[in-house]
């Protein structure tokens, strides 16, 4: 665990920003390994994707149409996309991706081969996800739900000093971490 601090700039270079130091150091005991990672949007940007490429580290997760080194051709004005549209560009082995439902889904993976280009439907006139888009949902929920289930009873949630808020996040993901221990033995306990 590492504490983010915003302006965190003793991490950061003139090549690397502060997240991306942080990521970094996060991930350095798994380089080399093969581990694939599902990151969030505010983490999130070409650079580190490349960046951790090299170091054998599979990432996937939702960008900002608008960070840095991103195809200019993506941004939410340049392409008027219909419902199921997908446009892929690549760069090496890493793939962005714009895929509409409702609305507009940006995403950078350096895992899959890129999915075709086009506008998808079913059988049965539903449109089609693009099979990186179900994929990364589908880990993300791990997470979001993780998030939703902590926060319920949350502790620090009536105080504005964020190290009081720091003590009680990690005591509220271990009572959830035991609860879904406990769960995953048969106990008949609540969260």
């Amino acid at each position: 665990m590492r504490v983010y601090l915003g302006g965190d700039s003793h991490f950061a270079t003139d090549d690397m920003t502060a997240t991306h130091a942080t990521v970094r150091h996060l991930t350095c005991s798994v380089e080399d390994v093969g581990h694939t990672i599902f990151i969030d949007n505010f983490f999130s940007f070409p650079r580190l994707f490349d960046n951790l490429d090299r170091c054998k580290i599979n990432l996937c997760g939702i960008v900002q149409p608008n960070r840095k080194d991103m195809p200019h051709d993506f941004g939410p004005k340049q392409q008027k996309l219909k419902r199921s549209d997908i446009r892929v560009r690549t760069r090496g082995g890493l793939t962005a991706l714009v895929w509409k439902d409702r609305r507009e889904v940006y995403m950078l993976t350096n895992m899959d081969p890129p999915p075709s280009e086009g506008n998808f439907y079913d059988s049965s006139k539903c449109p089609v996800k693009p099979h990186i888009v179900e994929w990364c949902n589908q880990h993300m929920g791990y997470v979001n739900n993780s998030d939703r289930l902590a926060n319920s009873y949350f502790m620090g949630r009536h105080t504005f000093k964020w190290t009081t808020k720091l003590f009680f996040h990690p005591l509220d993901l271990t009572v959830l971490n035991s609860w879904i221990l406990l769960s995953s033995y048969g106990a008949k306990y609540t969260h």
